[in-house]
């Protein structure tokens, strides 16, 4: 038989372990129909809750489900690769263990896969249950990305993603330390259905992402997927220079004609003002890049693992 891995990144998710687990096996009869079994991978991305230990309940019950924990929080991104790496399953499936992932969408992903697509992705088409401006900046992101990044990242994308085998070595082979998902993706390529489905709120608990939390997350996207903003810093230091050489001009000229006294230090002071701060956030663009770059050539694994059920 096939075999479908489920991969279940999870952190402070106690709450939610047994409620995914029944969602997600409720789909069993179908695979099971197509000589296709079940696996479930939770990735204990250092949770400080009882989260392992609903899951060592479930693995008391269902040989299916394995646990991999980290020796502390890495992140989801990190949670992502370890499954990949762990399932050796035929398919791969990544679901959030808040059910805002629903495991029903499950047997019509499958049968995109049967008519020759080699993934099938899902994008929200509400944000419904979300503050207005979290709301209002994800789209912002999205459309950013969308013109400085020549790979695909869809509005309202999710992480819930079924694949082929294929499409997942391709993944593993992108071992980056800075891992944006929805970027990398997007960069594989391969054959990929979108299938749009409404906002759905937590279940249980409270969302890990801040505001803040989300704004760094995107910065990771734009650096390790375009160089625009590298470029726009190039075009800004090109741009003042201009300004500066016809304003050097300027002054000669009117004090060659009228005799006008240089005055304005009031202006002046705004001025570099102004011109010190596109300096520093010119200098920040290029330090986040030099950052990644730091990171990257550390060569630090990815995420430990603490322990392997």
């Amino acid at each position: 038989m096939k075999r479908l891995s489920g991969i279940v990144p999870c952190y402070n998710e106690e709450e939610n372990i047994a409620d995914f687990y029944q969602a997600f096996m409720q789909n069993e009869a179908f695979f099971q129909e197509k000589e296709i079994e079940l696996e479930l991978w939770y990735i204990d991305d250092g949770s400080r809750d009882q989260t392992a230990s609903e899951v060592k309940k479930l693995i008391q019950k269902d040989n299916r489900v394995h646990l991999l924990s980290f020796s502390r929080n890495f992140g989801k991104e990190a949670a992502i690769y370890a499954g990949m790496e762990k399932a050796n399953g035929d398919y791969v499936v990544f679901l959030d263990a808040d059910l805002q992932d629903p495991p029903s969408l499950l047997p019509e992903m499958y049968s995109y896969l049967e008519q020759g697509y080699d993934s099938v992705a899902t994008r929200r088409v509400t944000r419904k249950g979300e503050p207005p401006i979290r709301s209002f900046f994800a789209r912002m992101f999205y459309r950013m990305m969308k013109k400085i990044s020549k790979t695909e990242i869809m509005d309202g994308a999710r992480d819930y993603r079924l694949m082929t085998r294929q499409v997942a070595e391709a993944i593993l082979s992108m071992p980056e330390y800075n891992r944006f998902s929805k970027g990398i993706f997007g960069w594989v390529g391969f054959e990929t259905k979108w299938l749009e489905f409404e906002n759905i709120e937590r279940k249980k608990g409270e969302t890990k992402w801040s505001f803040w939390k989300l704004f760094l997350y995107s910065i990771d996207g734009m650096t390790a997927f375009s160089t625009a903003p590298l470029a726009f810093a190039a075009f800004m230091g090109v741009l003042f220079c201009l300004a500066a050489f016809a304003l050097i001009i300027f002054t000669i000229v009117r004090k060659a004609i009228f005799g006008d006294p240089t005055s304005g230090w009031p202006s002046l002071v705004c001025i570099i003002s102004l011109i010190s701060g596109v300096q520093l956030f010119c200098l920040g663009i290029v330090g986040q890049y030099l950052a990644k770059t730091y990171m990257e050539v550390k060569r630090r694994p990815i995420y430990l693992v603490k322990e392997e059920i």
